[in-house]
């Protein structure tokens, strides 16, 4: 089973939905960085269940414990180690899960891999071990400040409702709301769809868009460790998750290479591009500009009503849907794109540093 992501900055993580909690190992960490506890309770606060009337309701205090690796204060340069204990799993409302399978879920390519699955929560495949992720997320968010990188996602679409392009928006008004979408009109419409849907008792999925700024020239490589690649692997790592696009994505297909090419330009001793449809990335390996991605994410497969499955034996069964669970997944899932790409920077970043002499 792979729980390990990094080369340099290398994470594994650790933990079930149901079990005593989850965490991370971090290895590769350079000694000496100083550790902001509050801000990675912050960061997992983000993302921790019950925040909102649009969340799932499971209370969860993800108070992060460090159990090793720093020392006053500082990253010693050994493993560091952070746990966050389960306070309020309820397991009894999955024993009706132990025999069926639930439609889109992982119960069923679980099962036929390993032989056996814990059905409570999902156990390993559960969205729940994504803390563990935020917690080590946080601690590559510090060592990127260091660099001056900078990182950011907020929610750009809800089903149908989409917020302007992030070059047109203050993303220091993402946390002004419970749908975390910068821009106030759109994100009251948000919220009416989410409770809409959550009424219905159904799931609705959305877009979360990342922005990484100040992000030097020359991260990634040119082959098999392009910067985007990374990113795009990074992303399609999260629950849920069922597409990845930088820069133009899609919408470059339609375009002309004479409209869609990005013009270098020097400005103040400076080279930079008068467009940026590369998204920040040429080559696979940073130019300096803003690196924008799109991150898609399918309605919450669990729903409040029943579908048609199957049993282990393959005859059929009804699902009845049960326990809590968020109606649409983006708001809580900013701080897990935003961990993951800080992951992907930190490693980038430590890897350039042996690049050349």
């Amino acid at each position: 089973m792979g729980n390990t992501f990094g080369k340099l900055f290398s994470v594994t993580t650790f933990g079930e939905s149901h079990g005593e909690g989850v965490g991370a190992v971090i290895d590769g960490c350079p000694a000496g960085l100083q550790i902001d506890e509050s801000f990675i309770q912050r960061e997992l606060d983000r993302r921790r269940p019950g925040q909102s009337s649009i969340t799932t309701q499971r209370k969860e205090s993800d108070r992060v414990k460090i159990l090793s690796g720093i020392f006053e204060g500082k990253t010693t340069g050994a493993p560091l180690t952070l746990f966050i204990a389960n306070e309020d799993a309820r397991s009894k409302d999955y024993s009706h899960l132990a025999e069926t399978f639930r439609p889109s879920h992982a119960d069923y390519t679980y099962e036929k891999k390993y032989g056996l699955r814990d059905y409570r929560g999902g156990g390993r495949s559960s969205a729940r071990e994504t803390a563990a992720r935020v917690a080590a997320g946080a601690v590559a968010k510090l060592l990127l400040q260091t660099a001056g990188v900078e990182i950011s996602a907020y929610v750009s679409r809800v089903g149908d409702i989409e917020a302007p392009p992030y070059s047109q928006l203050d993303l220091t008004k993402t946390e002004s709301n419970i749908v975390r979408c910068p821009d106030a009109a759109t994100a009251e419409k948000m919220i009416a769809l989410i409770d809409q849907v959550r009424l219905d008792r159904d799931t609705i999925g959305g877009v979360v868009t990342g922005v990484i700024r100040h992000a030097p020239v020359g991260l990634g490589e040119p082959v098999f460790d392009k910067l985007h690649a990374a990113l795009g692997n990074a992303m399609l790592g999260i629950n849920a998750v069922k597409g990845f696009e930088y820069g133009s994505g899609f919408a470059g297909t339609r375009m002309r290479g004479s409209a869609h090419n990005d013009p270098f330009v020097a400005e103040g001793g400076n080279i930079h591009t008068r467009t940026n449809y590369s998204g920040g990335i040429q080559g696979g390996i940073s130019n300096g500009e803003d690196i924008y991605f799109h991150v898609a994410f399918k309605p919450v497969a669990t729903i409040m009503q029943d579908q048609e499955s199957v049993d282990r034996k393959g005859k059929a069964a009804v699902v009845s849907g049960k326990g809590r669970h968020d109606p649409c997944v983006v708001p809580r899932a900013v701080p897990i794109v935003e961990a993951m790409a800080a992951l992907v920077m930190a490693d980038f970043l430590l890897r350039d540093r042996c690049s050349r002499v």
